[in-house]
């Protein structure tokens, strides 16, 4: 028998001004997504935003329907409207903003396990690690890859 340990590495910021520019201008647009989330039944509202490597950044937010579980989460909202428009760019990087009344909560939002695999998915594709910022108004997370999230990623891409 073999004991491993598992341990990530990740930065906590207490305001957007201590990051990058580019950092600080995902944030803005997750919170801007925020804002158009469709959440009449949980009134939790999430916004989700991706920046390609080519530079754009492509928003999505959670849209929820009364024939529950048809709804949708803002991160895969997000990926999946990158991925259709552009599907020969990679997903660098990612910021989630959420929380009740269209504010963004104090601690920083997390994505659900299905939300962390579909953002596997998409890496793998790429090749390319997409780093993902989890913002709060009091503290922001901010990891440099998917598996920072997700360890032990089910990746039906590999042929080893």
């Amino acid at each position: 028998m073999k004991t491993k340990t598992l341990s990530i590495k990740y930065e906590i910021y207490d305001s957007p001004e201590e990051m990058s520019e580019e950092d600080r201008e995902l944030i803005k647009a997750a919170e801007e997504a925020q804002r158009t989330s469709y959440a009449p039944y949980s009134k939790f509202n999430v916004g989700a935003a991706i920046r390609l490597d080519n530079g754009l950044v492509i928003k999505g937010s959670n849209q929820e329907n009364a024939a529950s579980p048809d709804g949708l989460c803002a991160e895969r909202t997000a990926m999946f409207a990158a991925s259709a428009a552009y599907p020969d760019n990679a997903m660098v990087s990612m910021a989630i903003s959420g929380g009740y009344g269209f504010k963004m909560d104090d601690m920083p939002c997390t994505p659900c396990g299905s939300c962390r695999q579909v953002m596997a998915e998409y890496q793998n594709k790429s090749g390319v690690p997409m780093s993902v910022i989890m913002a709060g108004k009091k503290q922001i997370w901010k990891f440099f890859k998917v598996e920072d999230i997700l360890p032990f990623i089910f990746n039906s891409l590999e042929t080893e």
